[in-house]
């Protein structure tokens, strides 16, 4: 595939066509990715959970991001590789939030830097982009406020937060992220949103009417079992030929069938 650019993500939403987005921390699936031709990778903060098996995003630091998004480059070249900035890593200052977003970008080889949040972040989104930091927002559910919200849930539903969220959204807009995304909002609320936006909008729980969607690598080959959103649409379950796999490599160890001459040296 062709390497992926800014200017080819808003052609495709200028034609009408989806963008498609996978969060994914490892070069073997990131590889997958660029091998059918999906548009953007996700280095996402839920790693977190999905990788190192934490209950939160809040954990994860400034170094593991940047040591999963080298790997996710070494396996998609030409991919448009986002970065998530993890919790603390924006918020101090705007000086420590340029220093750590130029890192990410000079020692991965990403292409953007993803920030959560709307107004209160949209200073530094305007510092950001002034000097050449691309920046993809986040509003909606943001995972790293997720004591603020009161744990997860649909945010929007009354006309207050629904009027907040689209302000968010204008904000982010006008401080100059080229790309937002919507998550677990009504879809009414995305698609209003995505009718009126000149950046680029990519849903998780926001319904058909955005610009893309994204989904997790691990959630979208069923390899998450105990957790599954109403979002999530599993397209194999993974988990359970995973351990077919592994059954069967256990029962013929044990048995003595492998190795077998075919798998053994002469």
């Amino acid at each position: 595939m062709e390497g992926v650019t800014i200017r080819s993500l808003f052609k495709k939403k200028r034609e009408g066509k989806k963008i498609t987005m996978v969060s994914t921390y490892d070069y073997l699936s990131a590889k997958l990715c660029e091998q059918v031709g999906i548009d953007c990778i996700l280095v996402g903060d839920s790693l977190g959970m999905v990788f190192q098996g934490l209950d939160s995003t809040l954990p994860v630091t400034l170094e593991e991001m940047i040591y999963h998004a080298k790997a996710v480059r070494r396996g998609a070249k030409e991919s448009f590789i986002i970065v998530d900035m993890p919790f603390m890593s924006y918020q101090v200052s705007t000086e420590e939030a340029i220093r750590n977003c130029g890192r990410v970008l000079k020692e991965t080889g990403a292409n953007a830097v993803k920030i959560e949040g709307g107004e209160e972040v949209a200073q530094l989104v305007y510092r950001l982009v002034s000097i050449g930091i691309p920046v993809v927002g986040h509003i909606g559910f943001t995972p790293q406020s997720i004591h603020a919200l009161g744990g997860y849930r649909v945010v929007g539903r009354a006309e207050e937060e629904a009027q907040r969220v689209k302000k968010d959204f204008k904000a982010l807009e006008q401080a100059g992220c080229f790309m937002i995304v919507l998550e677990s909002m009504p879809t009414s609320l995305a698609k209003e949103i995505t009718e009126n936006s000149k950046a680029i909008t990519i849903g998780i729980g926001a319904g058909p009417y955005c610009d893309g969607q994204v989904m997790v690598f691990y959630d979208l080959v069923g390899l998450v079992e105990d957790i599954k959103p109403k979002f999530v649409k599993r397209y194999v379950e993974g988990s359970i030929l995973f351990k077919q796999a592994l059954s069967e490599f256990k029962k013929e160890v044990e048995e003595g069938l492998f190795p077998s001459e075919e798998e053994s040296y002469g």
